[in-house]
């Protein structure tokens, strides 16, 4: 019997996933635990119109993560910090600070944990700092420290 599952079963098949499976096992457990459903013509049309639409609005946030990309490609986000000789920072510059900046001057909320800095800035002038706006697109910030 050919099911549609709903959820994913272990061994058996993933979300999404069209397949043969004895019918015993369909009725008796597929089908009773909604895990599955039964792939006639009906089903299999609405599964169809769901995975469009699901690339449909996966599509638009990849188009959404580009224009972010392409705005904070523009923007250049200036922190202060108190340094010492040789430019070396008392202290650091964070992504948490980078990201409070960034939603204080130019109003674009990023989450932390986006900004990707293997460490933190320790010196005075220009960093580029990567960040992973959706697994597919990664964007540039630019980070100027001056001092305080």
């Amino acid at each position: 019997m050919k099911v549609i599952f709903i959820e994913d079963v272990k061994g058996k098949g993933e979300k999404g996933e069209v397949k043969n499976v004895s019918v015993g096992y369909a009725r008796n457990y597929l089908l009773k635990n909604n895990l599955a459903v039964e792939a006639t013509s009906g089903n299999m049309k609405a599964h169809e119109a769901k995975k469009n639409k699901e690339e449909k609005l996966e599509q638009e946030e990849v188009d959404e993560a580009n224009r972010l990309k392409e705005t904070l490609a523009g923007i250049t986000v200036e922190l202060k910090a108190k340094s010492g000789e040789n430019g070396r920072l008392f202290g650091s510059i964070t992504s948490k600070q980078i990201a409070e900046k960034l939603k204080k001057v130019n109003n674009i909320k990023m989450d932390k944990r986006k900004i990707e800095m293997d460490n933190p800035i320790r010196a005075l002038g220009y960093t580029n700092v990567p960040v992973k706006i959706h697994p597919e697109v990664t964007g540039t910030i630019k980070v100027h420290v001056i001092e305080e």
